[in-house]
This record gives structure tokens, sequence and C-alpha cells, in this order.
């Protein structure tokens, strides 16, 4: 029961509530709260609104599995956004120079973005693990710098190459894509499968590895974890860049199995929105990939809100109460249970003392 509560309760009250702070906007602009969830929701059946809500799940989910990493040793790596276009921007240029076989030429573009991501997590982590500088502070200034490598890269004297009004770089042969999966009327991202894996590969490094054990404990404790034999600079360290080499994948699915170019233009924010994903499923795959869903899922039913003069702003109501609602539901149940579990050592207490023995309580109470 107390699993339940601890893992489900929060983010079913978080959605509760920020449906209901919704629908009082709602309200109050003079539009009716079911009509408008309702076409959200009818939109999702409509066109290829169901499998762009799963393509862009895939690109959230990374971002929110590379902040997760950093979550796990207490790190908040607020800088997934610049690692990710940086990572962008060095395997778009580096995958357009490339003539390699299919299979191959992809391997190349991937590997070169996930040491590309981690290369610019390296800079925080350096600062941080040597002279104790704050990671939040050093993204944010690398996540500002990135827009300007960016421009420079991309202009045509460097890298870009000039297509109408655009900008972007050299675009990618066929041998460096990942196929897409036709799915009704549209086509699934087949990077949405390395997505998967790599969610699966996270989950078994922390649950059924030593250095996710470690990781984990150097995160509750790095003073317990360094009297067990841990390195919490070391383990920092290697936290900040395996969360920069995820991080380094968030572009890959729209750059290798849609745009095939980076450039200035590309999408951006995407690291932010980890950061909401990562909070919304509390670092574990699963609701990460949860999360993702439900993040994509808003920003595409979006659109269809003013179809029936509705603004579609509603939808960011919902994804910004969402995330402020998860971290207070679950610190509600979380003192909760600290409470509950405290009447249980309390009444065992008290029933071994009248028995006149001492109390032996464990973990779920009186023995």
């Amino acid at each position: 029961m107390s699993s339940w509560r601890s893992k489900l309760l929060p983010p079913l009250l978080a959605i509760i509530f920020a449906v209901l702070i919704s629908s009082i906007a709602l309200l109050i602009s003079g539009s009716d709260p079911l009509r408008a969830f309702g076409t959200m929701i009818g939109q999702l059946f409509k066109s290829t609104t169901a499998v762009d809500t799963v393509n862009l799940a895939s690109v959230y989910y990374l971002a929110g599995l590379a902040v997760a990493i950093g979550f796990q040793m207490n790190l908040f790596n607020i800088g997934v956004e610049g690692q990710y276009r940086f990572a962008a921007i060095v395997a778009a240029i580096a995958g357009g120079a490339l003539h390699l076989p299919p299979v191959l030429h992809t391997l190349v573009i991937i590997l070169i973005a996930a040491l590309a991501g981690a290369a610019y997590a390296a800079v925080p982590a350096v600062l941080k693990v040597t002279r104790g500088v704050s990671e939040v502070i050093s993204t944010i200034m690398l996540n500002s710098i990135v827009g300007g490598i960016i421009a420079f890269l991309v202009n045509p004297d460097q890298f870009g190459v000039q297509t109408g009004n655009n900008v972007s770089t050299e675009p990618i042969d066929k041998s460096g894509t990942v196929p897409g999966i036709p799915l009704g009327a549209g086509e699934l991202f087949g990077f949405v499968i390395i997505a998967a894996l790599i969610g699966l590969a996270y989950w078994f490094m922390l649950n059924r590895t030593r250095f996710g054990f470690e990781l984990k404990a150097s995160g509750e404790s790095t003073t317990a974890a360094a009297a067990g034999g841990v390195n919490a600079k070391r383990m920092t360290l290697i936290a900040m860049l395996l969360s920069g080499a995820v991080a380094g994948m968030v572009a890959m699915p729209e750059l290798l199995g849609r745009d095939h170019v980076y450039g200035i233009t590309s999408t951006q924010m995407y690291g932010f929105t980890g950061i909401a994903v990562a909070l919304l499923g509390r670092n574990h795959p699963a609701g990460i990939g949860l999360g993702a869903l439900l993040w994509a899922f808003l920003d595409k039913s979006a659109v269809s809100l003013e179809q029936i003069q509705v603004p579609k702003e509603i939808a960011t109501i919902m994804q910004g109460t969402i995330v402020l609602s998860v971290v207070v539901a679950y610190e509600i149940v979380k003192r909760a249970e600290l409470a509950s579990e405290q009447r249980r050592v309390g009444r065992a207490l008290a029933l071994n003392g009248r028995r006149g023995k001492p109390a032996d309580v464990s973990e779920g109470g009186a023995v």
C-alpha cells in the first residue's frame, strides 16, 4: 500500500489538480471545459496526430533520461539544452561530410552525437569536481554560448549551406538516416525503438549493476558512500558525462528520421522540457516515458483548441500546473507516509511497554 501511494498517487493527484486549475481558467475565459478537453482528446485520433505525438515523445523521453541521470547524483544538469544542440550541430556536420555504407554511417553519427554531448557536459563536470563550481551556473552559461557556436558553424563561410532564406548543414545521405515505420497515415520515427532501448539500458544500469548502486548511494549521501569506498567526485564526473552523452541523442530522432539537416531555425527548448518530464516521471524510465507521452499529447493537441475559439495556452497552463503539483503531491505523500510510520512505531512501543518487554521495531512495525 505504501509503495502504491508513493509511486502512483502523486502523479495522479497532480494531473487531477492540473485539470481542475485548467477548468477554472477555461470557465473564467467563458469556455466550456468539457468541450475543450473533449476536443483535445478527439484530436489524437485525427490525421497523424497520434504518430506525431509518439515521435515528439521520443525526443522528450531522451531529454528526460538525460536529466534523470544527473538527478540520481543530486546534480541539476540544466545544461541538457546546450548539450543536445551542440551534439546536433556537430553530428549533422559530420554526418553530411561522411559517405559511408548504411548502418555504419548511422552508427557513426549517433556515436559522434553522444561523444559531443559528453564533451560539452565535461566542462561543468570538471569545474564541479575540481573547483566546486555549481553545475547549475556553469550549464546555464554554456546554454547561452551554444547559440553562438551554432551560428558560427552554420555560416556559409564555414559549414553552412544556403537554401532559400534558410541556412543549415549539408544534408545527410540516406545511408546515414534511420528509416521510419509506416503507421496509418503517418510515419513513426525508427529512433523511437532506439530511445526505448536507451531507457532499458538506463533501468538495467540503475538496478542491476554495481555502478548503478554506487550512483544512487552517492546521490543519497556522499559521506556514507565515501565510507563504503565510493569516490564521490569520480561518480559526479561519470554521471555528468553519461547525462551529456544521452543529451546528445535528443535531436537524433528528428535529425536522422525527418530533417537530415540542422540549422539556427531548428527546434529548441527540448532540454528544459526534459527537466519537467524527469520530475513528472520521478527519474524512473517508465514514469519518464508516460510523462513524455503526456507532454507531447498536450503540445500536439493544443492546436485543436483554436478551432473552438479557446486559447491554446490552456495546454501550457496544464503543463505548468502538472509539474508544480507533482512536486507538491510527492512531498505531501512523503510526509503522510512518514507520519503513518511514526504512528506505527508509537503503537509498537506502547504495546511492548504494556507487556513489560523491550520494543523490537522493524521497518514494518512491531515484531
